[in-house]
């Protein structure tokens, strides 16, 4: 491979690199036979034509991926861009070069989300390995999912309304004060003055909901304030964080008006926690609006989840391919077109994919064959009917589907009567079978088919639509076999794919607040974790296999 033909690097920089270090380094290797990752052209769409030239873009770029790949702050990458001989080698600056201010770095950054290019990091340097044949489309490529903390404190109910009064304050304090300080009351002070944490919060169930109400009234004086008196400045209901507390007080209080006279108003009330809104559908924090809480398995965080698949073909070096960041309360199976239709977009659509059974579905599993012409692999949710746990019990796969008759047979070989399209409460569709009632009243085989103590309630069956219906069948059947389980053991090397981001790289902890800086984020440290690779896989350094303890070997032995 050669390296792009942009920015020589100085000859000086190139002898004292060399003599530094002659056996190369990462950002040497990288520079040397990948090449600069990125061109200015690039970028040029998120600067302005006119006004002070920028540092060139493509350096930044470069700069945000070396940064993660050491897990530095800004300060520190504008430091070794100044002061390390490799980051000028890789970025071909004089060694006499004084660098940027760490500010710049941030700024590159913002105008990345502000022109939505969050994904053209990854991107950009897919295109540019599949040109050089490193990596390549139809083959193997496996995805799973694990969670980001977002960087907010977690807080309980009553922290989070007393925050989120507190951080309208401030705001407000911020842009106008002289209004603010007209008319707040000065018990204010004392209450909002500071974070109100756990320690500082009155004992006692009835204590803490006669606080909720004060705050909840004092943050309704506030609104009021804002929204409804004449004499209050129109641009104060623009601020973000009124809007904030506007929201987090209807997810949090309901104004109850019953018992009261026509010319009474309501009373500000705090909501039981069977009355609050979906998880998904409320925020914890003033600071960061986009984290929700959310729920696998055992595990429980305030934040996101990010979805890694990469290629996982035995002899070729293993990449990140494509990154979906999400909100916490968002399921793997909606992600999964998604995710098919990135990789589409980028030419590297795989032949198959392995994935969890949070990614599978039956319907995927046609319309990814048919749409996408990709295999997805994955298990299928067992059967949990109670004919399906019943030894000889009829379940569903024990019934003849005849889909061009429109017939179903029973094991007791009597077929249904009718079969009739329908699509139930949440929009999918299927098809309902009924039998005959007689037939089934007086069947010997009835304890193995229906519940019902009703002798006159005969068999029914919920069909999915033809293709789906066999897939699934099939898959449950195929899922159980020797060949079919070495298949998906394929999958299991992408729990080292996560471990390394989150151990190497901090995936788990999110550096910034709200969606699009957490998508970025995560774009950067695909493109650091596929350096990183390459580098490795360059220098002959062959994948990490499975570790297994002593004990578990000697059953190989």
């Amino acid at each position: 491979m050669q390296p792009q033909a942009i920015d020589p690097i100085p000859s000086e920089t190139v002898r004292v690199a060399r003599a530094a270090f002659p056996k190369g380094n990462l950002y040497m290797t990288m520079r040397d036979e990948i090449g600069t990752l990125y061109n200015d052209q690039d970028f040029e769409a998120l600067f302005p034509t006119l006004g002070q030239p920028a540092f060139s873009p493509w350096r930044l770029a470069l700069v945000c991926v070396m940064q993660y790949i050491e897990d530095m702050t800004d300060r520190q990458a504008a430091d070794a861009v100044r002061s390390r001989i490799d980051w000028k080698y890789a970025l071909s600056l004089e060694l006499t070069d004084p660098g940027f201010d760490f500010s710049v770095i941030c700024e590159f950054r913002v105008r990345i989300i502000k022109g939505s290019a969050e994904q053209k990091l990854l991107d950009i340097l897919l295109k540019q390995l599949k040109e050089k044949g490193i990596i390549k489309d139809k083959g193997k490529q496996r995805t799973d999912s694990t969670h980001v903390l977002a960087a907010i404190r977690n807080l309980n109910r009553l922290e989070t309304v007393a925050e989120t009064l507190r951080a309208a304050l401030n705001a407000v304090a911020t842009v106008a004060p002289e209004w603010l300080r007209s008319w707040v009351p000065h018990e204010w002070f004392e209450r909002y003055g500071r974070a109100l944490e756990e320690y500082r919060l009155p004992k006692g169930v009835t204590a803490r909901y006669k606080l909720a109400e004060t705050i909840g009234n004092d943050g309704m004086r506030l609104l009021i304030a804002i929204y409804e008196q004449e004499t209050t400045p129109q641009w104060l209901r623009q601020i973000p964080a009124i809007e904030i507390l506007r929201q987090t007080w209807v997810h949090q209080y309901y104004i109850d008006y019953t018992n009261l006279k026509d010319d009474e108003p309501g009373k500000l009330c705090w909501r039981n926690a069977a009355d609050l809104p979906p998880a998904g559908q409320h925020f914890d924090s003033p600071y960061d609006t986009d984290a929700r809480y959310g729920n696998k398995r055992t595990t429980t965080w305030t934040g996101y989840k990010v979805h890694i698949t990469e290629t996982c073909d035995t002899n070729d070096v293993h990449l990140i391919t494509n990154v979906e960041t999400t909100q916490a309360h968002l399921s793997d199976v909606d992600q999964t077109q998604p995710i098919h239709l990135s990789l589409e977009a980028k030419g590297l659509s795989p032949k198959e994919h392995i994935v969890d059974a949070g990614y599978v579905d039956s319907e995927l599993l046609v319309k990814s064959k048919i749409d996408f012409d990709i295999e997805l692999i994955g298990p299928v949710r067992p059967n949990v009917s109670w004919q399906a746990k019943t030894p000889g019990g009829y379940d569903i796969s024990k019934f003849t589907v005849d889909w061009s008759a429109k017939t179903v047979t029973c094991p007791q070989e009597q077929k249904s009567t009718t079969l009739t399209p329908s699509i139930d409460p949440w929009g999918n569709s299927g098809i309902n079978v009924k039998f005959p009632a007689k037939t089934c009243r007086i069947c010997n085989f009835r304890h193995l088919c229906i519940k019902s103590k009703s002798e006159s309630e005969p068999r029914k069956l919920r069909l999915r639509p033809q293709q789906e219906h066999q897939i699934l069948q099939t898959i449950r059947k195929q899922q159980d076999t020797d060949e079919w389980k070495e298949r998906y053991n394929t999958r299991a090397g992408v729990e080292g794919t996560l471990s390394q981001a989150i151990n190497a790289f901090g995936l788990r902890q999110a550096r910034y607040r709200n969606l699009p800086k957490i998508r970025l984020q995560h774009q950067i440290t695909a493109v650091a974790i596929n350096v990183v690779r390459i580098v490795s896989w360059l220098n002959g350094i062959p994948h990490a296999t499975t570790r297994i303890s002593r004990f578990a070997a000697l059953a190989v032995m």
